[in-house]
């Protein structure tokens, strides 16, 4: 049972009533006050995940939703029924969120709503893609089929994406490492030589006299620091949600050194990978072109899909319209071009998305075989010149007191 917040008019004394109340599903609710003698005017389910903690451990992941999609493609390719496959699915559903969602799909199914209506009521959970490809197999009768190619998708998306963070993970940790080193030499080192050199009534170097009044700083002042950097943090995060910041981000990902061809190549594969699902489910072109434009998660190349979007819709050959936008890489409309001459557009991208995931996994692994002597390089430079700006003056002063 879910619990619901709502508001509904009283019929006996005309009043506005503002309590909560539990049941199966939001239409269970709304019937279950109708014969309370109220009229309903608004229900909201009450989440369970209130807190932080919830939030967290009760999200659904991509492994949740392949899983959910796989089962259920499974049973209804079987021949079950689809609110009996729903119900099979819902006892087998480990993520208690999505238990809870798949539950209140199953009870709308149920109440003579299609498949599709029930899964757009969580656009948060299930994207535009799934609603159109399970809006498909709907019209076409082959929703097994539909809900499988959905599984594909996410799944390969997903592997791309890991791959990707894991090549980004290893340098984060150097820098993490390099950031550690230098706090600890300041904290701890640094006030040493420093009370050294005032116990020998000596002047401290440049470079060290600058390490200290650093580290003095940092001991002092920690707070402000802190709060200049939390202020930094939010500041970055409200203007990287804005238009603006969000076409800084896209533009600095497919620019950046090194990694920049490499998302440049993981959009490529995203576009033809989706738009082949798409099109192999009967999604109409324009359509696809829509739908990938949103999925493809950058706003230059989806400006780009949009662009070919409209010379479509004006009679040009899709191939044309991509070949004069110069973020789409080469290969890309070569290969659709292919596909209209022959007639097998869907699969000419499949093939255009498997050279660039396979490009990918290459080029992951070469960055993660070259980034790491560099960022050892950077890490010793680093650690070996804060090392030397202490100890070659301690060298020194050692050297005249001897003298």
């Amino acid at each position: 049972m879910k619990k619901f917040t709502y508001e509904a008019r009283d019929q006996a004394n005309n009043k506005i009533v503002k309590a909560s109340v539990q049941a199966d599903s939001e239409n269970a609710a709304a019937k279950l006050l109708i014969k309370q003698g109220f009229i309903p005017l608004k229900i909201k389910e009450l989440s369970e995940d209130s807190n932080f903690i919830t939030k967290i451990t009760g999200r659904i992941t991509v492994k949740d939703k392949v899983v959910f999609t796989r089962q259920l493609s499974t049973l209804i390719g079987a021949g079950l029924p689809l609110s009996q496959s729903l119900n099979t699915v819902l006892e087998q559903t480990q993520n208690k969120k999505l238990q809870s969602i798949v539950q209140d799909i199953t009870s709308s199914v149920e109440g003579g709503r299609s498949l599709l209506d029930s899964f757009s009521k969580y656009p948060k959970v299930f994207d535009q893609i799934f609603l159109a490809l399970v809006g498909a197999g709907e019209a076409s009768g082959t929703l097994d089929e539909s809900l499988q190619r959905v599984a594909n998708q996410q799944e390969k998306d997903a592997a791309i994406m890991s791959k990707i963070r894991g090549a980004l993970i290893y340098p984060i940790i150097v820098l993490v490492v390099i950031f550690g080193v230098m706090a600890f030499m300041l904290f701890t080192v640094v006030p040493q030589v420093e009370k050294l050199y005032k116990d020998l009534k000596q002047q401290l170097p440049f470079i060290t006299q600058i390490m200290v009044n650093s580290a003095n700083f940092l001991i002092r002042y920690w707070w402000i620091v802190i709060l200049v950097v939390i202020a930094l943090v939010y500041f970055l995060r409200q203007y990287l949600s804005t238009e603006a910041g969000i076409k800084l981000k896209d533009t600095l990902k497919i620019r950046m050194p090194i990694f920049g061809v490499m998302f440049q190549k993981l959009y490529m594969a995203r576009f033809t990978r989706t738009g082949q699902t798409l099109l192999s489910t009967g999604v109409s072109m324009l359509d696809m072109l829509h739908l990938t434009s949103s999925a493809v998660n950058n706003t230059l190349v989806s400006k780009a899909i949009t662009r070919a979007s409209e010379k479509v819709k004006g009679g040009k050959a899709l191939s044309a319209a991509l070949q004069n936008e110069p973020i789409m890489l080469s290969l890309v409309p070569q290969m659709i071009k292919i596909g209209e001459q022959s007639g097998k557009i869907d699969e000419m991208m499949g093939k255009t998305a498997q050279v660039y995931e396979e490009e990918l996994d290459e080029q992951v692994r070469t960055i993660s075989t070259s980034i790491e002597p560099v960022l050892m390089v950077v890490l010793a430079v680093v650690a070996g010149g804060m090392v030397a700006a202490i100890l070659l003056p301690i060298y020194g002063l050692v050297n005249g007191i001897n003298i």
